[in-house]
């Protein structure tokens, strides 16, 4: 098992997700369509990449289309094209329904060249007449066909910011279900995925039964056990030494078993121990490379996209209604309701929709993984993500409940 910090994984290298992988399955061999959500770094990409390959063992067709660069829905369409370009027999007849690629030499193009001569072909009065000849495509496809389109929430937000954002939003949206609900056979079969939530946003516009078919399939964080199994699988493998108890050290450091944050952690302890000339690691260094490491310097680029992310699920006010959330969860411990009023009455004169604003952003924040709620307020279920923005905004935030106090 090779350790990986930046990339999906599959075959070999996958780990700890059996029983995920029995239900997407099942759901999958029976036609139903499935939308996979879960916080970033989840392993939504490499799970969705293992049942694939596994399908195609058993004589299916897995395609994947990236869409996390889409800008509209003609760049989307051509990601499927792109993602369709290996299996002949589907380019074949998506070529024959544009005649002038009828003319080049499909074959020679290459996918990337396909989808740009495909793209280019596109505009806003026949993507959804092409989009209908892919799916077709894959109906008549002699192997049923699994297709996946990974970060959707992504090109969606990103269209909703544009002139008549929401209007296109919902005719992509309400074309992809009327396409789908009308195939004969059952196939392909969608898994649409993301880490930011789709459901949040439809909801947020209005139009949640466009993706009502869609059987939803949170994706969550490895329990103690598979962290711990994971971790001396790479360690076994990287020939490192490691003390007992070191493995459940580094899960009570995570607080919870976000598989990227597992492999990181390993990496970091790895690089610590050769830096030192040292091929054993013990349940010292894990507190030091857990300060040093994933909260130092050098964790930073990994962590800020977690900010990214909800720049692209939420708007300006929405934005920093939720860092001030997640600043107050972290600094005091707990988002209580007190902190919510306090929240809502200091927003009062910026937005007319102040409590409004507050519960969509206590929405995302959930529903994207970042908190969960308790009794007492919301707490952040990561320690690495509690402690990471409280370093950030322990010497500047002032608490809520006393802002809130003042004139």
């Amino acid at each position: 098992m090779k350790p990986a910090t930046g990339r999906w994984v599959s075959g070999d290298d996958f780990c700890g997700r059996e029983a995920e992988l029995r239900i997407l399955e099942t759901r999958v061999r029976e036609g139903n369509h499935t939308l996979l959500t879960g916080q970033r770094r989840m392993g939504k990409t490499s799970i969705a990449r293992e049942l694939g390959r596994r399908l195609e063992g058993a004589g299916w067709t897995a395609l994947f289309a990236d869409v996390e660069d889409a800008t509209c829905a003609e760049d989307a369409i051509a990601e499927i094209a792109r993602a369709a370009y290996p299996v002949r027999s589907i380019v074949a007849r998506v070529a024959a329904g544009m005649t002038r690629l009828v003319r080049e030499n499909v074959e020679e193009l290459g996918a990337p060249n396909f989808r740009v001569k495909f793209r280019a072909r596109l505009d806003a009065g026949n993507w959804r007449r092409h989009g209908d000849g892919l799916i077709r495509a894959c109906t008549k496809h002699e192997q049923p066909v699994l297709l996946v389109i990974d970060e959707l929430p992504i090109l969606l937000t990103r269209m909703l910011r544009e002139e008549d954002g929401a209007r296109r939003v919902d005719d992509f949206l309400s074309w992809l279900r009327r396409a789908l609900q009308g195939l004969e056979g059952g196939s392909p079969v969608v898994i649409l995925s993301g880490s930011i939530g789709l459901m949040p946003l439809v909801a947020r516009l209005g139009i949640p039964d466009r993706v009502n078919y869609l059987a939803p399939f949170p994706l969550g964080p490895w329990d103690r056990d598979a962290s711990i199994a994971c971790f001396e699988r790479l360690a076994a493998s990287g020939g490192l030494q490691v003390e007992d108890g070191v493995a459940g050290a580094v899960y009570d450091a995570l607080g919870i078993g976000i598989p990227h944050h597992v492999q990181s952690f390993f990496a970091r302890l790895r690089e610590a121990a050769a830096m030192r000339g040292r091929d054993r690691v013990t349940t010292a260094d894990v507190d030091e490379a857990y300060r040093t490491g994933l909260l130092g310097p050098s964790g930073q680029s990994d962590l800020l996209h977690y900010e990214t992310r909800l720049a692209d699920a939420l708007d300006g006010e929405s934005r920093r209604i939720a860092m001030e959330i997640l600043a107050e969860a972290a600094v005091q411990g707990v988002f209580t309701p007190d902190a919510r009023r306090a929240l809502e009455r200091s927003y009062a004169p910026l937005v007319p929709d102040a409590p409004a604003r507050v519960a969509a952003a206590l929405d995302v924040l959930e529903h994207d993984g970042y908190l969960e709620p308790g009794t007492d307020g919301y707490r952040f279920p990561s320690r690495l993500l509690k402690d990471w923005w409280a370093t950030r905004f322990r010497d500047h935030h002032v608490p809520l409940a006393e802002r809130g106090a003042r004139p």
